[in-house]
C-alpha cells in the first residue's frame, strides 16, 4: 500500500521538497502547484516523482460546479477541466473533488443538493468534465460529503451508472459520511460496505479520524489520525487488498507535529495487521 501526507516543513525548491518527502519516508505524494505553476515547474516536479518511485495519487481541484451563481459554476467547471488535464499529464491516479453545492458555501449543505434536478445537474456536470478533457490516464472522482451527493456507498453507485464514463472513478474518505453516533461506533463496517460495493473504482483514499463529543446534541469533530475512533485496522486491510497500488493520503494536518504524530500512528497499525506501506 502506498502512503503519504502534507508537506508542513518549508522548503524553497523542488530538490528540497524531494528532500522532505523522503525525510517523511512517504510512497506517494501530493503534487506541490496546480496548473496555474510554470511549465518547467511542473514537468520538474513530476520528473521527481517518477525518478524517484513516488505515486501521485490525486490532483484536487476544490470548487463549486454546481453554484447557482454562473459566473462562479462556470469558473470552478475551468478548474476542473484543468486540474484533471494537470492529472493527466503528470500521471496522477484521479482529479478530486466534491460534487458542488446549492449553497452560498461552497460546500456547504442545502437541501437542494439531494434533489432529483441535482443529481442530474451533477452527472451532466462530471460528464462534461470528462468529454472536455477525454484522459486516458487519469479519472475525474467524487469526494463522498455528509450534506450532499455521494453520501453513501450506494448513492455513489447510482452516480457511476448514470455518469457511465470510463475515466469517472472513486475517492474515498470514510469519515466524511461518519455522521451519527450510531455510525461513529460502527464505522468498520461501514468502511467494509464501502470497499465491497465501490472496490473496483477506488483510485485514491484519505485519512484522518473522527472524535465524537459529549456535547447535544450531536458533535462530531475532525481529528489526527490515531486520537479518534475510525477502525484503522479495517480501514487499512481493506485498502491494502484493493489491486494496484492505491495510496492512504493524510489530510487536514495543522502542522509537521500533527503529520508525524498521524503518520506513526498509521504506521504502527498497519505492523499490527501486516500491512506493508
Amino acid at each position: 500500500m502506498r502512503f503519504g501526507g502534507p508537506i508542513l516543513k518549508p522548503y524553497a525548491h523542488p530538490d528540497e521538497w524531494l528532500e522532505r518527502v523522503r525525510e517523511m519516508g512517504y510512497t506517494a505524494v501530493y503534487f506541490p502547484v496546480d496548473h496555474t505553476a510554470p511549465e518547467d515547474q511542473i514537468q520538474t516536479y513530476a520528473q521527481l516523482a517518477r525518478t524517484n518511485n513516488l505515486a501521485l495519487p490525486e490532483v484536487g481541484a476544490w470548487s463549486n460546479p454546481l453554484s447557482r451563481d454562473p459566473g462562479i459554476a462556470a469558473e470552478a467547471f475551468t478548474t476542473c477541466c484543468r486540474q484533471l488535464d494537470l492529472a493527466e499529464r503528470i500521471g496522477a491516479a484521479c482529479c478530486v473533488n466534491i460534487a458542488g453545492s446549492c449553497s452560498d458555501i461552497w460546500d456547504g449543505p442545502h437541501a437542494d443538493n439531494y434533489s432529483e434536478d441535482t443529481f442530474a445537474l451533477i452527472v451532466d456536470t462530471v460528464r462534461r468534465i470528462i468529454d472536455a478533457v477525454k484522459p486516458h490516464r487519469a479519472a475525474y472522482s467524487l469526494e463522498l460529503m455528509p450534506w450532499m451527493l455521494p453520501d453513501s456507498a450506494d448513492t455513489y453507485l447510482d452516480l457511476i451508472k448514470a455518469i457511465d464514463r470510463r475515466q469517472f472513478a472513486v475517492h474515498l474518505d470514510p469519515v466524511n459520511i461518519i455522521c451519527s453516533p450510531r455510525a461513529f461506533y460502527t464505522n468498520g463496517s461501514i468502511i467494509q460496505e464501502l470497499f465491497d460495493k465501490l472496490g473496483p473504482w477506488i483510485r485514491s483514499c484519505h485519512a484522518k479520524d473522527i472524535r465524537l463529543e459529549n456535547q447535544l446534541t450531536t458533535h462530531l469533530v475532525e481529528a489526527v489520525p490515531g486520537q479518534g475512533n475510525l477502525d484503522y485496522r479495517t480501514y487499512l486491510s481493506c485498502v491494502d487488498r484493493l489491486p494496484g497500488e492505491v495510496a492512504l493520503m493524510m489530510e487536514h494536518l495543522s502542522d509537521h507535529e500533527q503529520v508525524l504524530q498521524g503518520a506513526a500512528y498509521i504506521r504502527r497499525v498497519a505492523g499490527e495487521v501486516s500491512v506493508k506501506i
